[in-house]
């Protein structure tokens, strides 16, 4: 799809599942967290954790009943870590074309500040940004309207686009503000698939996608 950028545009990004897939994150923090809980024996912990994930078991509890550790280092440690996450195929030649021509950058995204945070460095994203909005930060959560806001109060009479991944919550507030929409059909990876359950036409993105190669800057 074609996508007219210029110095009034405004293209905003979620970012987990969107930027790059946030099981990757989870991979990442089980990593961090068997390493500092038996670090002579963390793959088969970490294997075990990861099994743990995908039976849908709680893996703190585990860790806990088998380890000396408590609740509060272990969310430290999921939190806190530099993930070893990448950005997906297309999302940098994306940013390069936006800034070329002359647009801004934003990042709406919910979460904790530290970890959202995180990831961007970890993405290598930040000298993109010319904004950056977190729920924890902001006190709101999408579809909150003082996500969306504060974008066009910093750009003022700009054109909006948001691009983002769940249907559930993402696309609500662009859609009554007007703004353009663009959804990342789920590549089989995400953590958190709601497509199918929110197909009305208020959660609906004006455009969709497989991959960011799709969007070509004009």
């Amino acid at each position: 799809m074609d996508l007219k950028v210029d110095q009034r545009s405004v293209v905003c990004f979620d970012l987990d599942d969107t930027l790059y897939n946030e099981i990757d994150f989870l991979r990442s923090a089980y990593r961090e967290i068997a390493q500092n809980v038996d670090e002579g024996h963390w793959e088969s912990l970490f294997a075990k954790m990861f099994s743990l994930y995908r039976k849908k078991e709680n893996v703190f509890d585990f860790l806990m009943q088998e380890h000396p550790i408590t609740l509060q280092h272990l969310l430290n440690m999921y939190h806190g870590h530099i993930p070893d996450i990448v950005p997906f195929t297309g999302v940098l030649p994306l940013f390069d074309a936006i800034k070329a021509a002359k647009g801004k950058i934003c990042i709406i995204t919910d979460g904790r500040s530290i970890t959202q945070r995180n990831k961007l460095k970890a993405l290598g994203v930040l000298n993109y940004l010319d904004l950056i909005i977190i729920s924890e930060e902001i006190g709101s959560e999408k579809p909150g309207i003082l996500n969306y806001s504060m974008v066009e109060q910093k750009f003022p009479d700009c054109q909006y686009t948001y691009v983002a991944d769940n249907f559930k919550k993402d696309f609500i507030m662009p859609n009554q503000r007007n703004w353009n929409s663009i959804g990342l059909i789920d590549n089989g990876l995400n953590i958190h698939n709601t497509c199918f359950d929110h197909q009305s036409e208020i959660h609906l993105p004006k455009h969709l996608i497989l991959k960011f190669e799709d969007i070509k800057i004009v």
